[in-house]
């Protein structure tokens, strides 16, 4: 064994230990860093009291606004407990499955509307306005849609399905999500739309012929385009805050009957990258359209804050709170549906979870049905918002 092995050898094992030092400095950097950007959005001193013990649609009622949930039939017939809290604070039901291709068409030949006819008798039934979610998507399609659907008869199964769902609840509806998701200019394509099996088979006009299909069967029902991704001051909302603008000016130029904008909404508390003007000049932008504007999914993630529970419910209400004073100063918007109502039962749950497998929290009732601080910090926000 040669000394100048020797020296290389130690050479190489104080490198090692030099690298591996240095990555446990990155490391503990950014767990500083991350503690520092929590620390920056939980303020402890912030107070989200309010007045009263009206309920969300009341509040919402008050200014002429409209309050509703996500929720579906056997989350209400299996729990009275649920529907009761339901009741009481919704003014909107919106079906979170049920009326989508894969619930409503297991098999092709067949439309299945159990479920959906069962909401929107559970919604009539307590004066509550109903809301269609949704019509065309390029998601939850049932299995048989590859196999059987074409370039030759994409156009007939598509007028098919909207004319034969928008005919059975014409005139007991109060909107459609149309087109659901249709722009993602991160696919590259120059006019900014989404890569779905509707473009692929009918190309860009399925968005004009969907809406003109929904106006037939039913001439009252408020018609929507809903999309998501448009909330925060980044490259990427950005982007398609532009591409959806653009498009909605292209539809309202040749005569689509498009009436609103829905903005899901799906908040992050850890995002810190939100700009109210931008959000507000975009808001503007669509209502100078002559467009109504719907929140139409709102909810807010909280898998990447702390296990505090304390601290998570403060900052989530904080995002709640910004962001609807916000949305809700903008008169064009006429409604605001969060997609869910408890903590109890919530796609986030799947969607991102939280690593420590606590339960997340994104709603403002907890899995108890209890009013939280995000339940506040939307009741506070209606409060404030101006009368319509």
């Amino acid at each position: 064994m040669s000394k100048k092995w020797l020296l290389n050898r130690r050479r190489a094992l104080w490198l090692g230990l030099a690298a591996f030092a240095g990555m446990g400095a990155v490391a503990k950097s950014r767990d500083i860093n991350q503690s520092f950007q929590i620390q920056s959005l939980d303020n402890p001193e912030r107070e989200f009291g309010v007045v009263g013990g009206a309920s969300l649609k009341e509040r919402a009622a008050a200014k002429g606004l409209i309050y509703g949930a996500a929720t579906d039939y056997d989350k209400l017939a299996l729990n009275s407990t649920f529907a009761d809290t339901f009741l009481a604070e919704c003014g909107m039901l919106v079906p979170e499955v049920a009326l989508k291709w894969q619930a409503l068409r297991p098999i092709s030949t067949n439309f299945d509307f159990t479920k959906g006819d069962a909401l929107l008798e559970f919604a009539r039934a307590h004066n509550m306005l109903f809301r269609g979610h949704t019509l065309v998507w390029g998601d939850f399609l049932p299995a048989w849609f590859k196999d059987t659907v074409n370039s030759q008869n994409a156009e007939q199964v598509l007028l098919n399905h909207i004319k034969t769902v928008v005919s059975h609840y014409a005139g007991r509806i109060h909107s459609w999500d149309v087109v659901n998701e249709a722009v993602w200019p991160e696919d590259g394509r120059t006019d900014g739309l989404r890569l779905t099996p509707w473009l692929q088979l009918l190309g860009p006009d399925y968005i004009d012929l969907a809406f003109r299909a929904a106006a037939e069967a039913d001439p009252q029902a408020l018609l929507v385009y809903n999309d998501y991704g448009l909330d925060y001051n980044t490259p990427e909302d950005e982007g398609r805050r532009v591409a959806v603008l653009r498009w909605l000016e292209r539809l309202k130029s040749i005569g689509t009957p498009v009436h609103a904008l829905g903005i899901q909404a799906h908040l992050r508390a850890d995002e810190t990258r939100f700009n109210p003007r931008k959000l507000k000049t975009f808001l503007n932008d669509v209502a100078g359209l002559g467009l109504k504007l719907i929140i139409s999914e709102l909810d807010v993630a909280d898998n990447k804050l702390p296990k505090d529970v304390n601290v998570r419910d403060r900052i989530v209400a904080g995002v709640y709170e910004d962001y609807l004073s916000v949305v809700l100063d903008e008169p064009a918007v006429i409604a605001l549906i969060t997609w869910g109502l408890s903590d109890r039962s919530t796609w986030l749950s799947q969607h991102t979870p939280r690593e420590d497998k606590a339960p997340v929290r994104p709603l403002p009732l907890d899995d108890q049905l209890n009013r939280k601080l995000a339940w506040n910090a939307i009741a506070r926000a209606f409060d404030k918002a101006p009368r319509r």
